[in-house]
């Protein structure tokens, strides 16, 4: 399949560093899931550890792309979650982890090319682990790389994200993603993109597992709840089987959805009975809610008492 037509712009100016020899020490990917940042990370690594590349392209045959391919070249190294001792795979990255990256990258490359290595979702280090990885990156060693992936990078210490180059990946226009959605042979592409807030990638994720037939049951749900006829702890059950965060994310657009029409004297799609000041109260505490479902909390308690609230 093709490269989205929204990574070109930045593939260019990256491979016109290349040719200079100028490219950075540190790069920063950042934007939204969906966006493909980690595939353009992958194809950016394949080509720059390429033997024979072509424009940047790997060309997919020689020693050096059959070790990435399989996941076992020398000079690479993919950080992400680790194992605690345990076995339970853990919810940080950790200093430990950095520590071990630093000294890999400290080692020559087995190719007599670049040492690189990923760290994904960066936005996951604790604060321990972003003070080692800032050592490394004020100190970098030659021909060394690092690159850091990151749904969230405000997440992130500000001396960290200083020290990178940052691309950043923001949604593309309408007319492009539509363009794509229908290249890519995805139903009813303007729903689809509507439902993903207008992330193409997010929207054909959500085409193929069938996320809009999700979408139209939350909107059924709090109408239910608006008019009296649902069980706010039967839902929060049903929604926390499956996927919870992303029918929150869909709660809250249904609910910005019914605000715009209060707000234009349209027909109410919810029939909520609270003012556009209790509307917007829940939509923020719906986004509180998909938040705090990544931590410790409980999520059906956090689920009951948001939609006990629905009104």
């Amino acid at each position: 399949m093709s490269n989205p037509p929204w990574h070109a712009e930045h593939w260019a100016r990256l491979q016109s560093r290349r040719q200079r020899d100028a490219l950075p020490h540190a790069l920063l990917l950042c934007g939204s899931r969906g966006l493909g940042k980690r595939d353009f990370l992958r194809r950016f690594v394949r080509g720059l550890l390429c033997q024979h590349p072509d424009n940047g392209e790997a060309c997919g045959t020689c020693r050096s792309c059959l070790l990435f391919d399989a996941g076992t070249h020398p000079d690479y190294v993919a950080m992400s979650y680790g194992l605690r001792k345990d076995g339970v795979q853990r919810s940080e990255i950790v200093v430990d982890q950095l520590r071990e990256l630093s000294a890999r990258l400290a080692t020559a490359s087995q190719f007599c090319g670049w040492q690189i290595a990923s760290i994904d979702p960066a936005d996951a280090m604790n604060v321990a682990a972003a003070n080692a990885l800032l050592k490394t990156l004020e100190e970098p060693a030659s021909q060394t790389m690092l690159i850091l992936l990151a749904d969230e990078p405000w997440r992130m210490p500000a001396t960290i994200r200083s020290r990178c180059q940052r691309i950043d990946f923001p949604l593309p226009a309408q007319e492009t993603s539509l363009t794509w959605l229908q290249q890519v042979g995805v139903r009813d592409a303007q729903a689809a993109l509507a439902a993903a807030g207008g992330n193409p990638g997010l929207a054909r994720i959500w085409a193929e597992e069938g996320a809009l037939t999700q979408r139209q049951e939350v909107r059924k749900d709090l109408a239910a709840l608006a008019a009296g006829r649902g069980d706010a702890m039967e839902m929060g059950r049903r929604w926390l089987d499956g996927a919870p965060e992303q029918r929150l994310w869909f709660a809250a657009q249904v609910v910005a959805d019914e605000m715009r029409a209060r707000a234009t004297a349209q027909a109410s799609p919810l029939g909520s009975t609270m003012d556009i000041e209790g509307l917007g109260v829940w939509y923020d505490a719906a986004n509180r809610a998909r938040e705090a479902l990544r931590g410790p909390l409980r999520g059906d308690l956090l689920l009951l008492e948001l939609l006990g609230r629905w009104r």
